[in-house]
C-alpha cells in the first residue's frame, strides 16, 4: 500500500458558487432518486441509496430535500434515467471518462460530443479509455481525519487497498466489490467520510504542459456545467507550475 501515490485521479468538483452548489444539488437528488428506483426505497436495505445518501450529506443536501428525492422514486411521474458512460481524448492525449444520468440519450450525446469537439478532444466508442483505468472504491475524507499515518493505520484494519494523502486530505481506494464494508470500517475508526463512491482510478497518467492544461481544464468544467454530467475523470499529469498559473 502507497502512502502517497503519484496516480492521483484528478476529479473536479465544483460548488463554491451559489449557481454551482445549486447544480451539485441536483446532481445529488438525481443519483438517490435513481439508486431508490433501482433497489428498495430504504437506505438500510439498498447499498447504492446508502452511499447516495451519505454523499449527499456530506455536501450539505437539506433533509427535506433528501427525503422528496426518495419519494419520487415511486412516483408515477419520476422521469426514467438512464446510465451512460462515454470516452474519449481531451487536449494533450489525455484520457476522459464521463458518467451520465439522462432521461434523453441523444441530447446528452450530442452535448458531451459537442464539448469534447470545441475544446480539441475526440470522442471515441465505449472501452477506448476504460481500458487504461481500474473499477474502484474511493473514499474521500478531509484533513480534519487525522495525519497521514492516522488515515493509513485505519485503512490498513479496514482493508483498504491504497491511500493517497496531501495538504487537502485523503482519498482511501478500495476493491469495488468492498466499498461498502471498508466505508463502514473507516466511518467507526475516523468518522463520516466526505465522500464515497464507486470511480474510475487510472493505471498511469498522461503528462501535459502549457496551453493545453488550461484548454483541458475549459473542457472539464464545461462537461460538469451540463445537468447530465454527473462526474468527469481524467489521467493527466499537471506540474504544481502549470496548476499554479492556471489559478493564477
Amino acid at each position: 500500500m502507497a502512502g502517497h501515490s503519484k496516480f492521483k485521479n484528478i476529479m473536479h468538483r465544483k460548488g463554491r458558487a451559489d449557481s454551482a452548489r445549486s447544480k451539485l444539488f441536483s446532481k445529488l437528488s438525481r443519483e438517490i432518486t435513481v439508486a431508490a428506483k433501482m433497489g428498495l426505497p430504504d437506505p438500510a436495505m439498498n447499498a447504492r441509496l446508502r452511499l447516495a445518501v451519505n454523499n449527499a450529506k456530506g455536501e450539505s443536501l437539506p433533509k427535506d430535500v433528501i427525503e422528496r428525492a426518495i419519494k419520487k422514486a415511486s412516483g408515477g411521474d419520476a422521469e426514467t434515467y438512464e446510465e451512460i458512460r462515454y470516452e474519449g481524448f481531451g487536449p494533450g492525449g489525455v484520457g476522459v471518462i464521463v458518467e451520465a444520468l439522462t432521461d434523453n440519450r441523444n441530447r446528452t450525446a450530442s452535448v458531451v460530443r459537442s464539448t469534447f469537439t470545441k475544446q480539441g478532444g475526440n470522442l471515441g466508442e465505449t472501452g477506448s479509455v476504460s481500458f487504461m483505468w481500474d473499477r474502484v472504491g474511493q473514499i474521500v475524507y478531509g484533513p480534519e481525519a487525522g495525519d497521514e499515518e492516522k488515515v493509513m493505520e485505519a485503512a490498513i484494519e479496514a482493508g483498504a487497498d491504497d491511500v493517497e494523502s496531501d495538504e487537502d486530505g485523503h482519498i482511501i481506494y478500495t476493491a469495488f466489490e468492498t466499498l461498502s464494508e471498508v466505508a463502514a470500517a473507516l466511518e467507526a475508526a475516523l468518522g463520516a467520510a466526505k465522500s464515497t463512491n464507486h470511480a474510475w482510478k487510472p493505471k498511469a497518467l498522461t503528462p501535459i504542459t502549457g496551453d493545453a492544461v488550461a484548454t483541458l481544464m475549459k473542457m472539464i468544467e464545461a462537461l460538469e456545467d451540463d445537468d447530465d454530467v454527473q462526474n468527469v475523470y481524467s489521467n493527466a499529469d499537471i506540474s504544481a507550475e502549470d496548476l499554479e498559473k492556471l489559478e493564477g
